[in-house]
């Protein structure tokens, strides 16, 4: 390990196959790491992937003689909005050995690539995108991650705040049992509601239509959110084709206030439960014992990635009204199903009025994820 270290730039299909399997190398002896599906991360760098046709990314392996000892991405979104007035860079797929050198070098490789693109900012860590996967592991390692979440030592947070990034916000999971005691004050909320809130699940014999009405509802949701970047059509229908094994109509609902669409919320089965045995190859079994996992539905625990309430609605009772009767109704469905805790993420800690929702229902702050800032190029110290 006292070779010379070199950052280079990932150019073909052997130096992508050494960038998606560093990981393991380096996070693979900590039980609560699960893998990634390679066949997802290679999925997720083609050139045919929806993300690329508004943003460029490039991937960068750091290298010490053979062995491979950190990985990282740099991208730009053109999508994103700028910070003051000065294009915004992404860093991603941070991966490390315990080594000041490795990360110094890795955000310099990704800091050079974005400044010579003309940003002004480094900000991360996003998956490639702040709708995909983002924010790196600072407090709850005690557990493994829920599906489209990550997992990261210690030291990752410290090295990245040795090279000089600091905080730009939290991103906050909470576990909550599906099996909770329904707070008194949001059933009376819902009884207001009587006669004018319609419940439904998605309609799977409509999918295409479905999933355009929920990404309508999630861009117009999220729109005022800090760092918000809105879907595309063509990325959120590649995200329900992704999802549609996996996705049950019982764990959908779509909220409907005076005959209008309002809100939604998806849960899906925790993924990482059943993978977490295949050491990210679907190939040549993983396939066949992923799909009788899920036949069998043995995950026992949940997530929800995705909810959603219309702006016209956020304010007042009747954000929080819509928000419970939605959870409520999926909720029960899950029960049903034996899931023993469902993960609510991510949700930004500036979302007061979420999270004291949430927490009003029991639910407990177990995992915090951080995402990180800088101005470019990054001061490595």
């Amino acid at each position: 390990m006292n070779s010379t270290l070199r950052v280079e730039a990932v150019s073909d299909r052997r130096a992508m196959r050494r960038f998606l399997s560093a990981a393991r190398g380096i996070q693979g002896q900590d039980p609560n790491w699960v893998e990634p599906l390679r066949m997802e991360r290679r999925h997720q760098w083609s050139a045919r992937h929806p993300f690329f046709e508004h943003a460029e990314a490039q991937a960068f392996l750091a290298l010490r003689g053979d062995d491979a000892v950190g990985t990282i991405s740099a991208q730009i979104d053109r999508l994103a909005p700028s910070v003051d007035g000065r294009r915004l860079g992404w860093f991603g797929q941070l991966e490390g050995i315990d080594d000041g050198e490795v990360f110094a070098g890795l955000l310099r490789a990704a800091s050079d690539w974005l400044s010579e693109r003309g940003c002004g900012w480094l900000r991360g860590p996003f998956d490639l995108g702040i709708n995909q996967g983002c924010g790196l592991l600072v407090e709850g390692r005690e557990t493994p991650p829920m599906l489209m979440m990550n997992h990261a030592p210690a030291y990752y947070a410290e090295r990245l705040e040795a090279c000089g990034l600091v905080k730009a916000m939290d991103l906050l999971a909470y576990l909550l049992p599906p099996d909770f005691e329904p707070p008194a004050a949001m059933q009376r909320l819902t009884r207001r509601l009587d006669g004018r809130l319609r419940l439904r699940p998605l309609d799977f014999s409509r999918y295409d239509e479905e999933l355009e009405l929920l990404r309508d509802i999630f861009n117009d949701a999220w729109s005022d959110n800090w760092g918000f970047v809105p879907l595309t059509g063509a990325e959120f229908r590649a995200m329900g084709k992704d999802l549609r094994q996996i996705i049950r109509p019982a764990y959908t609902c779509v909220a409907e206030v005076d005959g209008e669409a309002a809100g939604f919320i998806v849960a899906l089965p925790n993924i990482n439960e059943l993978i977490a045995d295949l050491n990210g190859r679907l190939l040549p079994f993983g396939w066949a014992r992923l799909l009788w996992r899920l036949k069998r539905r043995l995950a026992t625990t949940a997530r929800v990635p995705l909810m959603g309430v219309r702006k016209a609605h956020q304010r007042g009772p009747m954000g929080a009204a819509v928000s419970f009767s939605m959870i409520e109704q999926v909720r029960q469905a899950l029960e049903a199903d034996g899931v023993g805790q469902v993960e609510l993420s991510w949700i930004l800690e500036s979302n007061r009025g979420m999270n004291s929702m949430i927490e009003a229902m029991g639910g407990d702050l177990y995992k915090r994820y951080r995402l990180y800032e800088c101005e470019l190029p990054v001061a490595v110290r």
